[in-house]
């Protein structure tokens, strides 16, 4: 079975968006093609987003002969933002739509809930606050961690370097054992127990990126509506504090959102 393929069902949707056209993007945009050569993936069109006109998913766009492709020449946050919005707006009447994040990109899909919670309550202080500062100390119980001046967290549960094209199967290459973790459990599980802030912490708002076809993970628009719901929910009647990651099995970039 190729590698991404849970059953012999081919994944099916009317636009995948892929985060960068540089090497990552590349990989991603070749592994579609691949998967719709062979019969493993039927989708309407694939949206490429980079600044660089010149970036390599560009340079070899007539390679890919079995994707529609376009190529959205604009910074990521600059094209996301409306496209998320979208998604919410039109729910589940729209078109059925993934987002193929990049390994290497900012948490942007906290700063698109940020942007979204400050349009909601114009007269409301909203910021990231750094996890720790918002728990008391409580950190998540995986093997590796880093806080990011930028108050963002950065979380996983290898201790060395995963490969592109790891589809975080049921047992593990590295270790040739079980993957008997998954972070959006994890994080679940956490959650309780890191109460030591002025604030309850909510959620937790989980992006999940979870691997579809030929070795790409994508994040589901279902995921997205409800980040946006939890979030309308959790700070509807008064301040709050709430837990957001965008998230495989294995790796994760957190952040906590403070609505005032």
């Amino acid at each position: 079975m190729p590698a991404g393929r849970a059953s012999d069902a081919p994944f099916a949707c009317d636009e995948v968006v892929v985060i960068g056209g540089g090497c990552y993007g590349r990989w991603y945009t070749q592994q579609l093609d691949r998967a719709v050569r062979a019969g493993a993936a039927h989708i309407g069109r694939v949206i490429v987003v980079d600044r660089d006109s010149t970036c390599r998913v560009l340079a070899e766009r007539a390679t890919f002969t079995a994707l529609t492709l376009d190529v959205a020449v604009a910074s990521w946050g600059e094209f996301l933002r409306p496209w998320l919005d979208e998604v919410v707006e039109r729910g589940e009447r729209g078109p059925t739509r993934m987002l193929v994040p990049s390994p290497l990109m900012p948490h942007l899909l906290l700063e698109w809930l940020e942007a979204r919670a400050q349009t909601r309550w114009p007269a409301r202080a909203v910021h990231v606050v750094p996890l720790e500062a918002a728990t008391g100390g409580a950190v998540p119980p995986v093997p590796w961690q880093r806080s990011a001046p930028d108050a963002r967290h950065y979380v996983s549960f290898a201790e060395w370097m995963c490969p592109i094209n790891c589809i975080e199967p049921s047992t593990c290459p590295k270790t040739r054992g079980p993957r008997d973790w998954s972070m959006p459990a994890a994080l679940t599980g956490w959650l309780p127990t890191a109460q030591g802030g002025e604030l309850p912490l909510r959620g937790p708002i989980i992006f999940p990126c979870l691997h579809r076809t030929w070795g790409v993970g994508m994040i589901d628009a279902a995921a997205i509506r409800a980040a946006d719901a939890t979030l309308a929910s959790a700070a509807a009647d008064g301040p709050a504090r709430v837990l957001v990651g965008s998230v495989s099995h294995c790796h994760g970039a957190l952040g906590v959102l403070h609505v005032g």
